[in-house]
């Protein structure tokens, strides 16, 4: 496995032009589609105060975009039979850079929501194809490389997504986070039909496709996620609309499974979990999912809200995050061809939990850094944590099966996002409110320290405004607002410590694995 690897890497101009440069090309579309879903997070604000938004719709601009694509993916793999690799990927970069201009001409939160569902929606083919293309250009020990490469931007791009994101909306403005999408966009969408040559269309699959398990999906994932999203908002089921969503979603998840495992050619290929690795693989990358995109979420809002940083300042503060990611993947393509990859995917996962038990620790004075080492921890094994999933979830699956389950395969890490963000936003709001009860039951009469922090203020406040009664009350709010933002804070803690055990129990999955040696796949396998 140590075997010359440059040598192997090292292509001839034809072999540049046939494998190296589609597949770059092809990267490109899907590091854009994924750097898409956490370009918002550092200029949430930002946006919000442009449409118009208030604090609980703002998290919405993330999750459309995040259901939308939960929704397509697992649709890839049989979309890329029956139109081509080339064609669906060229028509799923077009679509995604049109959205992208109407996302930056959106005039209030509701257009900006549907816009966003649209990009997601049809970007969304970009990302999986990609993993099943990789099992077509490199074979054998190469693969290494390219399960990095993939691995690398399916944790880099969201990573680096506010931060890109901060830098534009304090150079530009908000409307250019979607607008600086439209070169690399039409660029991609007129190399691929050039460059890329898969497979064939078959559009015969159009005429028998299991279109009512289609629609039981759809329906299933979109009220799963409106649940999610807004049950905490509408204190869960004392509200009709979550009860009735919840009903809705469990009876037609049920109805898709049964539907997946019956039909004779469906568009999901939920049989593939019979296959252990994938299962587990398929499990790791949920949780995977819940890390990379929870945590990027509850980042900047804590940096926007509680330290009330700038989107450019957010974006600094979270750097690190990115560059020890990659600073990780030239370590993890040496140790993976010297050491088993599970234990390697034991090593990141164990890390990233570890760095969220040091989030836990997190005070309403942190910034970049006292950032830096728990974001270190948590960049730097995102390769490890990631990339062997790729090989050990879906490489021990026959070529056959491989596009059907990739979508699969992908849809569980955007599922993970997607249900990480809306737990921690419900853990967010719960335990705020927790917290706060507690900490205000400490502010009586008998606190001295609280006190004399009021009498200060409020002689302070007399100063300046000439009365003692709107003194007070301005003391008092002041006392209110120190309140909340501890109260906050610890809510922060509380959902970082929840992340941790997530990882905690997957890591301790990885050594149910079996190993995958690499093969000399050949291009069948797409």
């Amino acid at each position: 496995m140590a075997t010359a690897p440059a040598m192997s890497v090292a292509p001839t101009s034809a072999g540049w032009l046939r494998d190296i440069l589609p597949f770059i090309v092809m990267c490109f579309g899907m590091f854009i589609a994924l750097l898409d879903i956490q370009i918002v997070a550092a200029s949430l604000q930002e946006i919000g105060g442009g449409l118009s938004a208030a604090q609980d719709q703002i998290s919405w601009v993330q999750t459309a975009y995040l259901i939308a694509e939960i929704i397509m993916i697992p649709l890839s793999g049989w979309l890329t039979r029956a139109f081509s690799t080339r064609w669906l990927f060229t028509a799923s970069a077009a679509g995604f850079t049109l959205a992208s201009l109407f996302c930056g001409l959106a005039w209030n939160i509701e257009s900006m929501i549907v816009f966003r569902a649209l990009q997601g929606l049809l970007g969304a083919s970009m990302i999986p194809t990609v993993f099943t293309s990789s099992f077509h250009y490199f074979q054998g020990t190469r693969r290494v490389y390219s399960a990095a490469v993939i691995g690398t931007i399916a944790s880099i791009a969201p990573t680096l997504g506010p931060v890109i994101g901060g830098f534009i909306t304090d150079t530009l403005n908000w409307h250019w986070l979607f607008y600086i999408n439209l070169v690399p966009g039409i660029a991609i969408t007129l190399l691929v039909p050039m460059l890329v040559d898969i497979d064939k269309p078959d559009l015969s699959l159009l005429k028998g496709a299991d279109y009512p398990g289609i629609a039981l999906m759809a329906i299933f994932l979109g009220n799963l996620e409106y649940v999610l999203e807004e049950g905490t908002r509408w204190n869960w089921f004392d509200d009709s609309t979550i009860t009735l969503c919840s009903v809705i979603a469990g009876v037609s998840g049920i109805l898709f499974g049964i539907r997946s495992l019956t039909f004779a050619n469906p568009v999901v290929d939920l049989r593939a979990f019979r296959n252990r690795n994938f299962a587990i693989g398929c499990t790791l990358s949920f949780v995977t999912g819940i890390g990379i995109f929870a945590t990027i979420y509850l980042t900047p809002i804590f940096l926007g809200y509680v330290r009330g940083f700038s989107a450019w300042q957010t974006g600094v503060a979270i750097f690190s995050t990115g560059v020890a990611s990659l600073a990780g993947v030239p370590v993890y393509i040496y140790l993976a061809r010297k050491f088993d990859t599970r234990w390697l995917m034991m090593f990141g996962l164990a890390c990233f939990g570890i760095s969220m038990w040091s989030f836990s620790y997190i005070t309403s004075d942190w910034g970049g850094v006292e950032l830096l080492v728990p974001q270190i921890l948590r960049g730097f094994p995102q390769a490890f944590a990631v990339a062997p999933s790729v090989n050990l979830g879906l490489g021990s699956l026959p070529p056959e099966r491989l596009k059907y389950a990739s979508g699969l395969f992908n849809m569980m890490r955007n599922l993970g996002g997607a249900v990480g963000i809306a737990v921690c936003g419900a853990i967010l709001n719960d335990r705020t409110n927790f917290h706060f009860t507690a900490l205000a039951s400490h502010l009586t009469s008998a606190n001295n320290a609280m006190n004399n922090l009021v009498s200060g203020v409020t002689q302070r406040y007399t100063d300046a405004l000439g009365s003692a009664t709107a003194a007070h009350l301005a003391a008092l709010k002041q006392l209110w607002n120190l309140t909340y933002r501890e109260a906050s804070t610890l809510a922060y803690a509380d959902a970082f410590l929840a992340i941790m055990v997530a990882f905690l129990l997957a890591t301790l999955l990885v050594p149910f694995l079996r190993n995958v040696a690499p093969t000399q796949a050949p291009a069948a396998a797409h």
